[in-house]
């Protein structure tokens, strides 16, 4: 240890600083970095879990290109991310902002609204498929029916089985985002708004003018947050739509879901790479845009 003896006060602070951050950083390359590139690597290979692994270049982002099952399940991936983000962020937003000033029952109305969040996806989805079944199961349309309107085809429309996925996803997540910004909202200062008040100004320009500018860094955080989680669903669809995952006729298949049928269902691991790979680049485009456009000027 003569060395470390020879040290002045501030190096021995470096040494103190990577030993205390050695194991986490060891963990990130383990856990995190090789699989990463390991996953990169297979990118350019076949292999069936099976046999020897064979170099295969381009060949399988070739593939990927010429697919029309890739781009309707990246587009799909689009829309989960276009419309669930927006929606969740709004509902929990109002939710969150009313809430805020709500003193009775506050503590057990927001525990209520979180109860979703903690829920299994699993059972959660399987509950919705419930309620989506036809008469004389399904929840909704039993209510339909009493009111005399036919039955709503949720599962079984190629057009109406996204959005019809997608709720329960966005409901879900609603309870996590609606406590995010609570906090935010009590970060800020009263005294903003009781020198607004002073000046007469009205509601919507305090909203417009210090309560969205000042939750800025939480808006940028569950937007990134709940993008990622959009762009990787897989739970709700693949426990809705069992008889046929991510049917009908791929209108509801995400592109986690499609890794999931490429490497376990069809065994071609390094077509599955491929597309970790581009889902990967999607998830590292989309938060390094949105973090760039909603950056502090």
């Amino acid at each position: 240890m003569n060395w470390y003896r020879k040290l002045s006060i501030k190096q021995k602070q470096v040494v103190w600083a990577w030993s205390f951050l050695a194991i986490p950083v060891l963990f990130y390359t383990v856990i995190r970095f090789y699989p990463t590139f390991g996953a990169i690597v297979l990118s350019f290979q076949n292999w069936n879990l099976l046999g020897a692994k064979t170099w295969a270049g381009l060949e399988n982002y070739q593939r990927l290109v010429a697919d029309p099952v890739f781009w309707k399940v990246f587009s799909n991936t689009f829309i989960y991310l276009l419309l669930g983000t927006p929606i969740s962020l709004v509902i929990s937003f109002v939710i969150a902002y009313h809430l805020d000033k709500v003193n009775f029952l506050h503590a057990t109305i927001r525990a209520m609204y979180f109860l979703p969040f903690m829920t299994s996806a699993v059972a959660m989805a399987w509950l919705w498929r419930w309620f989506y079944q036809p008469v004389p199961i399904g929840l909704f349309n039993n209510i339909l029916s009493s009111l005399g309107i036919s039955q709503f085809p949720f599962l079984n429309s190629t057009f109406w089985a996204l959005p019809s996925v997608l709720a329960p996803a966005v409901w879900a997540g609603l309870g996590f985002q609606i406590i995010i910004f609570m906090a935010g909202l009590r970060s800020i200062p009263q005294s903003y708004y009781e020198a607004a008040q002073i000046d007469g100004v009205g509601p919507w320009t305090i909203l417009r003018e210090i309560t969205l500018p000042l939750l800025k860094p939480t808006i940028v955080f569950l937007v990134v947050f709940s993008s990622i989680g959009f762009l990787r669903i897989f739970d709700q669809v693949f426990n809705m739509t069992t008889n046929d995952p991510g049917g009908p006729l791929n209108s509801t298949k995400p592109l986690v879901l499609m890794i999931y049928d490429t490497a376990f269902n069809a065994f071609n691991m390094g077509y599955a790479a491929a597309q970790t790979v581009v889902l990967f680049t999607i998830l590292l485009i989309v938060s390094l845009l949105q973090l760039y456009v909603m950056r502090e000027r």
